[in-house]
């Protein structure tokens, strides 16, 4: 079981991270936000792409969903924490981070 504890911990590890808060919730990013955590530390969202979401929510429905809104349209999943290992929760950080890292292109 991972914890928001192990969550921080292993977001604030990948380069440039940084925390803050958003809205009700405690935002990690780099150029963007890439994962939030719930006030209650109980679920996380991460911003993966449709295709790698829609895998996501396929192979672990009991840790991961799609959040039943536009943004998750746009690949936002739901992470519980409870149901995820801390091997899941650090592969879905790593992989939510690779798409924040590089600086959104600026639309003219």
């Amino acid at each position: 079981m991972a914890t928001q504890d192990d969550l921080r911990r292993l977001a604030l590890a990948l380069a440039g991270t940084i925390e803050a808060p958003h809205v009700d919730r405690r935002a990690f990013r780099v150029h963007r936000i890439y994962a939030t955590l719930a006030a209650d530390g109980a679920t996380a969202n991460l911003k993966f792409t449709p295709d790698e979401q829609a895998l996501k929510c396929m192979v672990a429905p009991a840790i991961f969903a799609p959040l039943d809104n536009a943004w998750g349209r746009q690949g936002w999943t739901t992470l519980t924490l409870a149901t995820a290992t801390e091997a899941d929760l650090a592969a879905a950080l790593a992989m939510a981070h690779a798409h924040a890292i590089t600086k959104p292109s600026r639309k003219r």
